[in-house]
């Protein structure tokens, strides 16, 4: 192609009396023009005469998409055409330099000044995109700057339609689907594969040309176009650390910059929504949270990304049977089993010492489960373990551990301080999904997670303080992002209601529960339940202790209980919690802040004394004594079980993993961790025999062991009435036994002739459906084997190693 020739000042083209050159490029020139049929100056781009067709063909696509774009930050075009063979586009003429130009003298801005031209930018883009189309070459050099300041987008020579959903229209002509089109250094990635045109391309355009304006230099240093091109996208470009701006902006630059087109701003609306809110994030918080940048681009993610509508899909399902009054227990049941990962971590969530007595045996089942627990039990059961299970996969697992606990602390002690069984369940959710906003800030937007904890680092980190640190950062508040998710969710409006903070002082007097249909109270319930779950998390020991005290006395009368009954109730919850943690197969490294949620910190008797009554601190829900001088000393015991548990079931796992242990090795070390944890007579594992297929006493710890281990002579039998442990070895399930009285007409005569404990517990190994082997632990005075929530999971996490050891042949 020839050079574009320029003609002599003062030739007419047509009508237009060309005046002077304003800028040159490889295929065409701009020149300032006078149109006196309108007595006005414009400028006239003149293209080469013998340009090729692709070239004409994409100067005449840019007459096309401008002219259908009217808008400030656009540079319109007046008319397209031709005159002896010289085709020429007239644009309304911008008396001012470009973008590249005026970076030659001030090459950065301030960063106000920078975020303001980029939210110009960003209009011209989103008008664009409204009208299907990209842009695809946008630079300083395409952005004019007028005498007002304002930005304005030209040179869309090379822009593709596209139709709402992302692709091109079928009648457009083609616009380089396939080919790299664009300028190397502010090309997307996706752009530099050649991938469909999409408009999130330009708003990655759009960061880097901000980048650039704080920066004060490009983001990729880079001569040669083709690594250009290859480097953007296996390389993060990130704004330089050297560049003095606080972190939320810097957040809007590198989201913008994305290498994953999906983890980017999906809209330059919602980029520059971003800005505002930067910008002024009071205004940006008065707005609400219907039309927020943050949330749309959270609730759109969560749709179309595969890691989490799972979560979506499965709440709105499940909540949906379970507050329906006509959907039955099959129906629950069903949604449940949909999802074969929910229906497992549930059944070992029910197979619980609490619920397993009330069952009267092993839970096999989930209608069985949704039977006993009921549907509100289920669903709260099934949100939290979903909860958990879409978020295990993420780099930044240990904080998300942390704020998956103490959502789930703050709801499970919510539900312990209300008698009122209906409010119980659903203040449950309240508490929990009071932290959801947290939850997915956490998830989703990790780098802005960060930024709001190091605002709270420098003072208390009061839920007044987090909102506040939350909108500085994200442009709102925790509560509108839990609330506008729990709305697309489709929760029921008093719980949509009710997760939201309660605002104000917390009241001097009991919020009655009629009010409101019980909101008002649920949210106080809910808002003391978290600032408990906080004073946990704050400190250990006899500290804790102190600052529960002064929660409970701030949250007392607006609840209507006793100081010392709230600090029972959090310290009930922790055992609970812990035995839910363990179920879910939930672990917490040690040294970490959630730890204290799962550890036993007993109020010593003197501080107990102090909150009230100096014998008995009643639980409202269960009735049962919390933290008495008697159940100081159980407490302890309890703690010390669940740590000699703890680090046995972490040296078995390792010696499993690794292979560091032949088989007996690590069979040995199970059934010592077991007998000095839980105290016991004896504890006897059996094995096969693959000749007779009888379970077969092998190996046995503790006094009298070794007569007692040959008694075991089990012939696994499901259908066995008056043999409990030939029933339970075919089905695999679990059974602690407090007082064998009550099941004395279904012993075995072998066990009640020459084993004959009052007391005990069998725990079946399975692989594959069949009976491998069986652990059996006993003491001999009935109701001293005491095993909790926490214990039995940790029990059960021994035994499952063992069967792992099993099945990968450790030698």
């Amino acid at each position: 192609m020839s050079a574009v020739l320029p003609p002599p000042v003062g030739r007419e083209l047509a009508r237009f009396q060309l005046l002077r050159e304003l800028g040159r490029g490889a295929q065409a020139t701009v020149w300032l023009a006078h149109d006196p049929r309108l007595d006005r100056e414009v400028a006239v781009k003149l293209l080469s005469a013998d340009a090729d067709a692709t070239t004409r063909h994409e100067w005449l696509n840019e007459a096309r998409a401008v002219s259908r774009l009217t808008h400030p930050n656009i540079v319109p075009v007046f008319e397209a055409d031709e005159f002896d063979g010289q085709p020429y586009l007239v644009f309304e003429y911008v008396p001012g330099p470009t973008l590249h130009e005026q970076r030659r003298q001030r090459p950065s801005l301030p960063a106000r000044e920078a975020a303001t031209l980029v939210m110009g930018v960003l209009d011209a883009l989103a008008a664009a995109h409204e009208q299907g189309i990209v842009h695809r070459d946008l630079k300083p050099s395409n952005i004019l700057l007028g005498g007002d300041g304002r930005a304005r987008v030209m040179d869309f020579g090379i822009a593709a339609r596209v139709v709402p959903g992302g692709r091109r229209s079928a009648s457009a002509p083609p616009s380089g689907d396939g080919l790299i089109v664009g300028t190397p250094g502010y090309m997307s990635p996706e752009a530099a594969r050649g991938e469909t045109p999409m408009p999130v391309m330009d708003v990655f355009s759009a960061g880097v040309l901000l980048g650039e304006l704080l920066a004060g230099a490009p983001l990729m240093r880079e001569n040669d176009p083709y690594r250009a091109i290859a480097r953007v996208q296996t390389e993060d470009l990130l704004l330089p650390a050297h560049v003095k701006v606080d972190d939320t902006l810097r957040g809007i630059v590198q989201r913008a910059l994305a290498r994953d087109s999906a983890a980017r701003y999906d809209s330059a609306r919602s980029m520059h929504a971003a800005l505002a809110a930067w910008l002024t994030p009071q205004e940006a918080a008065a707005a609400g949270t219907d039309s927020h940048a943050t949330l749309d681009f959270l609730l759109r993610r969560m749709r179309h990304k595969t890691d989490f509508p799972a979560l979506s899909s499965s709440v709105v399902r499940i909540q949906r049977v379970a507050m329906s009054e006509t959907e039955s227990l099959a129906s629950l049941t069903g949604e449940i089993l949909k999802d074969v990962a929910l229906t497992n971590k549930l059944l070992r969530m029910v197979n619980t010492v609490h619920f397993t007595s009330a069952a009267g045996g092993g839970i096999s089942t989930v209608s069985r489960a949704v039977a006993l627990v009921g549907f509100a039990g289920i669903r709260n059961m099934a949100l939290s373990v979903i909860l958990l299970e879409h978020m295990g996969d993420k780099g930044h697992a240990a904080q998300l551990k942390e704020e998956f606990l103490r959502a789930l602390m703050a709801g499970t002690l919510a539900g312990d301080l209300t008698p009122v069984a209906r409010e119980s369940e659903e203040v449950f959710l309240a508490a929990m999904f009071q932290n959801l906003g947290r939850l997915l800030t956490e998830y989703y937007f990790q780098e802005e997670a960060l930024q709001i904890r190091q605002q709270l680092a420098q003072g208390p980190a009061t839920a007044a303080a987090r909102e506040s640190a939350a909108r500085k950062v994200l442009g709102l508040g925790f509560d509108d992002l839990g609330a506008g998710v729990a709305k697309a969710w489709g929760l029921p409006d008093t719980l949509q209601r009710a997760l939201r903070l309660p605002e104000g002082e917390v009241p001097s007097r009991a919020v009655d529960r009629r009010v409101d249909h019980g909101v008002e109270r649920m949210r106080w319930l809910a808002r003391g339940a978290n600032a408990l779950t906080d004073a946990m998390l704050g400190a250990d020991g006899e500290a804790q202790v102190a600052a529960l005290n002064v929660v409970a006395e701030t949250y007392a009368a607006a609840l209507g209980l006793q100081p010392k009954d709230i600090v029972g109730c959090a310290q009930a919850a922790r055992a609970r919690l812990s035995g839910m943690a363990q179920a879910m197969g939930l672990h917490v490294a040690p040294g970490a802040p959630a730890r204290r949620l799962l550890q036993d910190t007993v109020a010593p008797p003197t501080a107990v004394a102090a909150a009230g009554d100096d014998r008995t601190l009643v639980v409202p829900k269960s009735g049962k004594p919390a933290a008495t001088g008697d159940q100081v000393a159980a407490a302890e015991a309890q703690a010390g079980r669940v740590a000699c548990l703890s680090e046995g079931l972490e040296a078995v796992k390792l010696a499993v993993s690794q292979r560091k242990l032949r088989l007996n090795e690590v069979l040995n070390l199970v059934l010592e961790t077991l007998h000095q944890a839980l105290d016991l007579r004896s504890v006897v594992f059996c094995l096969r025999d693959p000749r007779s297929g009888l379970l077969l006493g092998r190996v046995a710890l503790g006094k009298g062991s070794s007569d007692i281990s040959s008694a075991f002579r089990i012939a696994p039998d499901a259908s066995a009435s008056t043999d409990l442990f030939a029933a339970l070895c075919a089905k695999g399930a679990d059974l602690l036994i407090a007082d064998s009285k009550s099941v004395a007409n279904r012993l075995p005569p072998w066990y009640r002739q020459r084993v004959n404990a009052a007391s005990f517990l069998l725990l079946p190994m399975m692989v594959k459906g069949q009976p491998i082997g069986l652990i059996y632990a006993d003491k001999l005075e009935a109701g001293t084997l005491k095993v909790g929530e926490a214990d039995l999971a940790l029990v059960r996490g021994l035994r499952d190693q063992a069967v792992a050891a099993f099945a990968r042949g450790n030698t």
